[in-house]
């Protein structure tokens, strides 16, 4: 799929020559191995906003909370209230999690996650340790789930931007034993980067700790289709509402520079692209 190096997507930066996807009409290569097809295209249709979940963040929240060992009674926490960590935290819900704590320094997005049944904690009021122990009697968690990436900032108010501040933080707060499931993007160039080591993708990691910890780290791109077909049977079933969750919001294709200005200032929606009028007038449920 691309020779230049592993991994390929459609229109996804620095991953092989398939250009789009937020167009009016895009080709899928290899269309029979890439496409899901829905049982029956009457139901599909009234759950069309949620199954639009299907083609990444939904797959790409669930790989997250599956790789950190989210499962029946854990605790998991979740690092970024944006629309992927919000779909972590469903997951993690759907996957049998007791509590499902989520951090970020925005109050909008907290909001979002506190409204499907998430605990939250603010980032910005400094370090989570003692956030999560005032909601779970002790300062640990089983699981841990990095939905932020390399954009991330310190913890406290007015915090610059330190781009192995998550990663440090969730192997503080990882339990002996557990696990780190790292769907937040880190890349090999930033130019926007604070310093040369972050512009080049080069983080100061205490891995050192992580080793005593014997944590377990899955980082990458997510495999959308080992998922894709489960999950749209949830939503058919009525065992999740992911577009809920993410707050999904349709706009027309005309629409999409004001969405991505909105959510770069830190709205808590998740945009979907509607360029035919296929998503007219539904909503999430």
């Amino acid at each position: 799929m691309n020779p230049a190096r592993p991994g390929a997507a459609y229109g996804y930066v620095d991953m092989g020559g398939w250009v789009g996807g937020q167009a009016e009409y895009a080709m899928v290569p290899y269309a029979d191995f890439n496409l899901l097809k829905f049982p029956d295209r009457d139901q599909a249709r009234e759950k069309l906003l949620d199954l639009t979940m299907l083609s990444d963040i939904f797959p790409t929240g669930f790989h997250g909370a599956v790789t950190a060992g989210a499962g029946v009674g854990s605790t998991v926490y979740v690092a970024g209230a944006g629309p992927v960590g919000l779909a972590a935290a469903a997951s993690a819900q759907l996957l049998g999690a007791a509590v499902v704590i989520v951090g970020d320094l925005n109050a909008e997005r907290l909001a979002q996650a506190r409204s499907f049944g998430c605990e939250t904690v603010d980032v910005s009021r400094g370090g989570v340790e003692d956030q999560i122990a005032e909601i779970l009697g002790e300062p640990e968690v089983d699981a841990a789930v990095d939905a932020v990436g390399f954009e991330a900032r310190a913890h406290g108010p007015n915090a610059a931007e330190a781009p192995a501040t998550v990663l440090n933080s969730l192997m503080g707060i990882t339990r002996a034993g557990g696990a780190l499931g790292i769907p937040g993007l880190y890349v090999t160039d930033d130019p926007g980067g604070i310093d040369q080591d972050a512009r080049a993708g080069t983080l100061k990691v205490r891995l050192g700790l992580g080793w005593a910890k014997s944590h377990r780290l899955t980082t990458g791109q997510c495999p959308v289709m080992r998922y894709h077909r489960g999950l749209m049977k949830a939503i058919l079933h009525e065992r999740v509402h992911i577009a809920k969750a993410v707050n999904a919001t349709v706009i027309g294709l005309e629409d999409a520079p004001r969405g991505y200005a909105e959510f770069d200032q830190g709205a808590s929606r998740k945009y979907v692209l509607d360029p035919h009028g296929a998503l007219e007038g539904v909503r999430p449920v």
